[in-house]
Order: C-alpha cells, then structure tokens, then sequence
C-alpha cells in the first residue's frame, strides 16, 4: 500500500514537472479555467440581486454551498481524469496494456491523467469559500471546521466514485453512457444550491441513489446553523458505500472484460 501511494505521488510530480516546463502556458491555462467558471458565480449573484432569498437560503449561505461543491469538484478531475475519458482507452487497446503492467489499474488511471488545469477551478472555489464565511452568519467551532473538512473530502470522493462508475459502464458498453455526465457534471451543476429547493424527490434521489445530499445539504443545515444534529456531520462518511459500490461494479466489469482486439 505504501509503496503504491509513493509511486502515485511520483507520476503526480512527473506531470506537475510536465506541466511547469511552459510555465506561461500552464498559468494561462488556469486563469483560463477560473474566468470560465466564473461565469457561473456571476449567475448566482444576478438572482440574489433580484429574489435576495431561494427558498430561506440568502447570497453568502449559497456561496459556501457552490465553495464546497466547486472545491470538491476541482480536486476530483484532477486526479481522476482517466476515469472521465477511459471508454476511449478501452476502445483504443490502452486498456491491455495497462492490465500487463505489475500495478493497479486504478492507480495507474489516477497517475495517468493528471489534470492541473483544475487548480484555477480550486482557487475560484476557496475565493468563493472565503467570501462566503465573511457574509455568512456562521459560528465557527472546531466541529464545524471540521464538517468543511469532511464536505471537501466526502465530495471528492463521492466525485471519483461516480467517474469510477461511468469507467465500469464502459466494460460492458464499450461506449461512456452520456447519461453518466448527468450524475458527475450535472451534480456540479445542481450543486450550487442546497438541494431541498428542487423538492422532495430530488432530495430522496440525491439521498439514496446518488448521495452528493450527504455531502451537501445535511452538513451544510448543520453549518449553518439550521439544525442542532451534530451528526449530520459525519454524513459524507456515507460517500463511502457508494465508493465500494463503484468499486464492486468496476471489479465486476474487469472480471467480464475481453480484450479490444479479441
């Protein structure tokens, strides 16, 4: 185990080093990635400007949310890229020779598409955290420091996990299910607010079925107060089991795959 983190480290440092040998490129690239991102934020901030309020929730209260989501989703497509395009290295063979080599598969796609365009996407959502503690009318303790910890590190996981499943779909479909962007990118999307405001059958969907809810709205009500359930802070524990259920349907995936040119 501790020989593959370190060597998962390394292929991290190979494309930072990558990456830095046009350093000018590399910035333009990130500032790229955080003006695209803000337009984002602009449209949040124009429906603030007219409604002042969605649902109970008020400008700086959304803005943790969006911080939270943004951050999350930052770091996964840093680090699991290859998952996001791997249907394409199925198709292409890649794949077989990635089961030939003495490592994890897993741990070879995580090394192999490092995106650090993704850092300005980062930057963007801790300026939008910052901002969104100083607006906010938040009591900061240490277990609500906490529940931010456990929000960023619960939604990259819950993140990768469902790139993880969308790269298992592609062993039996030999194509990515478009649809699977729904559950990745399309939860950005809806992230930005709290879920309750899409009503009780989103709220049950993104509970049960695909749980960015437990990363997002029941820490978020304990962060901010709404409710006195400290326990809604340990929740994005449960991305957990749904990381083992990516993982099962992945290993079964493997189990049945056939190689591309077979």
């Amino acid at each position: 185990m501790g020989q593959s983190i370190r060597l998962y480290f390394h292929y991290l440092s190979l494309a930072l080093r990558s990456s830095m040998q046009y350093k000018m490129s590399f910035f333009l690239v990130v500032a790229g990635r955080f003006l695209v991102s803000f337009n984002a934020i602009l449209g949040v901030y124009f429906i603030f400007m007219r409604f002042h309020k969605v649902k109970g929730y008020g400008f700086g209260e959304v803005l943790l949310c969006f911080a939270i989501i943004q951050m999350s989703f930052a770091l996964c497509e840093s680090v699991s890229h290859g998952f996001a395009v791997f249907s394409g290295i199925v198709r292409s063979g890649q794949f077989d020779r990635i089961l030939l080599r003495p490592r994890g598969a897993i741990l070879q796609l995580l090394g192999a598409e490092f995106d650090v365009s993704r850092f300005g996407m980062l930057l963007q959502g801790i300026i939008m955290f910052i901002y969104g503690i100083v607006v906010s009318p938040v009591e900061w303790t240490v277990l609500r420091i906490l529940t931010v910890i456990s929000m960023v590190c619960g939604g990259t996981v819950l993140f990768v996990s469902i790139f993880l499943l969308e790269a298992a779909i592609s062993f039996f479909t030999l194509e990515g299910l478009e649809a699977v962007n729904i559950l990745s990118y399309g939860a950005k999307e809806h992230g930005k607010y709290p879920v309750d405001i899409y009503g009780k059958g989103m709220m049950k969907f993104c509970t049960y079925v695909i749980p960015y809810a437990l990363v997002q709205y029941y820490p978020l009500q304990y962060l901010l107060g709404r409710t006195e359930r400290w326990y809604y802070s340990l929740y994005p524990l449960g991305t957990l089991l749904f990381a083992l259920f990516c993982y099962g349907l992945w290993r079964l995936g493997i189990s049945r795959y056939q190689s591309a040119g077979s």
